[in-house]
């Protein structure tokens, strides 16, 4: 039960992350705004794991972090951008789908029948998402690639972080991992952040943050065939809080659908754990 709740709550913080980095981009630059985002979620991440320190075990999980979210942040900030924080977080939420195929072939992790059907869900979700016809005209297939880009460096580190995870505890991983991140995205913005991009981004820093934490913990737990499907649960808050807060998102039926698909993927694949 804690592994679900750790994973719900790292799905409900990201969504709510995707959400918020949309708002506080702006007219932005992604690369400033991945960077302010990630400046937050060092913060955050560093001050938990600060009382149990494991700077000797925790390389790997930094040198894991300049792909994800280093690489993985940079692609996700600019579909958000271009194409939305509802259509970015059902394509990211085919995460799983990627991230079980690769723990089934090299984790050694069971094959079950509830496992087949929830990554059938999470594959409708993603066609049915493809399918949109009417999607907004700055929606662009290319920003979409960016999204799909991301998708697979996440469910790398999914694994990663699975395979890891005897290796470090869950907090000093989760900083490093974070770390790494943030020096990829210093490197891509090739600035500092304004004070003001650190205030508007702060909101969907602190999130990304919590999220990272709760992952991290519930992959020290669990399989990456039970965590990464909740996680993505993270799909269904993205487009309500998207409908919400978002001008202009024009959440369609197929989105919607998209989202509930992945989110009944995730449920499949939880209970056949």
């Amino acid at each position: 039960m804690t592994v679900v709740l750790l994973c719900l709550a790292s799905g409900a913080c990201f969504g709510g992350m995707t959400v918020a980095l949309r708002l506080g981009l702006g007219g932005g630059s992604a690369a400033a705004g991945a960077l302010a985002l990630l400046v937050w979620a060092s913060a955050l991440a560093v001050a938990a794991a600060l009382p149990r320190h494991d700077l000797e075990n925790s390389w790997k999980f930094f040198l894991m972090g300049l792909l994800a979210p280093g690489c993985s942040q940079a692609l996700f900030t600019r579909s958000v951008r271009e194409a939305g924080p509802s259509r970015t977080s059902v394509t990211v939420g085919a995460a799983p789908l990627v991230a079980v195929a690769i723990a089934l072939l090299f984790l050694d992790e069971p094959v079950r029948v509830l496992l087949v059907l929830g990554a059938l869900a999470i594959v409708g979700g993603g066609i049915a998402l493809a399918a949109e016809r009417d999607r907004p005209e700055h929606v662009r297939a290319l920003a979409l690639l960016f999204a799909v880009g991301a998708t697979v460096l996440i469910a790398v580190r999914d694994d990663l972080a699975r395979a890891f995870h005897a290796h470090a505890n869950a907090e000093a991983a989760s900083a490093a991992t974070l770390v790494g991140g943030l020096l990829v995205s210093a490197a891509w913005a090739r600035r500092a952040p304004t004070r003001d991009e650190l205030r508007r981004l702060a909101p969907a820093g602190i999130a990304f943050g919590v999220s990272y934490l709760c992952i991290f913990e519930a992959y020290f737990r669990g399989r990456v065939s039970v965590v990464s499907p909740l996680v993505a649960t993270e799909s269904l808050w993205a487009v309500l809080l998207s409908a919400l807060f978002v001008r202009h998102e024009r959440v369609g039926g197929r989105v919607a659908v998209g989202a509930v698909l992945v989110v009944v993927g995730g449920v499949l694949i939880g209970l056949g754990r």
